[in-house]
């Protein structure tokens, strides 16, 4: 690891400061995916910004229309809340998900998609769920957000704030796991809104995460596992590496969906 200068900010407005200061300087979240990749060689910042100490990225709130969780909000926070378990169970569910207990406790939301990992978790829960990423400079919606395999809509200099997920009760995420790492093979998160219903993918695309619209149609149209009949996720969409086959990947897309469709019906 190459030698760094570590900075600690008091607030937001220092953090942005320092940040901009300089190209070769890089936020600090959770540290999860930024620590091994300069333990590796493949990252080497200048300076490290460790936004850890800044309340205005901290905590969540549940309103009557959203949960809002701020951008060093740990998974394991999430995962644990009652408040979030009863807007969203589904959102408590993936953030339960996620790594181990140190990677949970450790690792934020902002961090995790800002980063884009083409096998995170929350990306498929900011799809499926429509969610809002709050900047310090803008509103993005979660479609314009993720433009492929770690790769966002974020400007240089530019930092996550929070995340708004809507409420939503009618949802699951379900994923099949790398038995090493607990990266997802294949992650599906299904959502049903008043407006119809959304599907997003992780772990699985070439492109990072994405949605499965022609299986939202069909879902949108009749909400039974009849409607999955007859659809398949195009092979040549799918990642192929010493994990997981394309087609392998291609068939677990539409198991897990299956799975989500038959569990959001039993709570009905």
């Amino acid at each position: 690891m190459n030698g760094f200068a570590y900075l600690t900010p008091g607030d937001l407005a220092e953090a942005l400061a320092l940040l901009r200061q300089g190209d070769e300087a890089s936020p600090l979240a959770g540290g999860q995916t930024l620590v091994p990749t300069m333990k590796q060689g493949l990252a080497a910042p200048e300076t490290l910004i460790d936004l850890g100490g800044l309340a205005e990225l901290a905590g969540l709130r549940v309103t009557p229309t959203h949960v809002e969780v701020g951008a060093m909000c740990p998974h394991a926070v999430v995962a644990a809340d009652p408040e979030v378990r009863a807007a969203c169970p589904a959102l408590a569910d993936l953030a339960g998900m996620i790594g181990d207990a140190q990677v949970r406790n450790r690792g934020t939301i902002g961090g995790s998609i800002a980063n884009n990992d083409p096998a995170a978790d929350y990306p498929a829960a900011c799809l499926g769920l429509n969610a809002v990423i709050r900047t310090d400079r803008r509103d993005i919606d979660a479609d314009d957000f993720f433009l492929s395999m770690f790769d966002t809509a974020l400007e240089p200099g530019e930092l996550i704030v929070s995340v708004a997920f809507p409420r939503c009760r009618e949802a699951a995420y379900l994923k099949f796991r790398n038995p090493a790492s607990r990266f997802a093979l294949a992650g599906v998160f299904l959502a049903r809104h008043e407006d119809g219903v959304r599907i997003a993918v992780t772990g699985a695309g070439t492109d990072g995460v994405f949605r499965w619209s022609e299986a939202e149609a069909a879902l949108g149209r009749e909400f039974t596992a009849t409607a999955l009949a007859g659809l398949a996720v195009p092979v040549e969409d799918m990642l192929g590496d010493l994990h997981a086959a394309a087609d392998y990947r291609a068939h677990l897309v539409k198991v897990l969906t299956a799975r989500a469709l038959a569990a959001i019906s039993q709570r009905a």
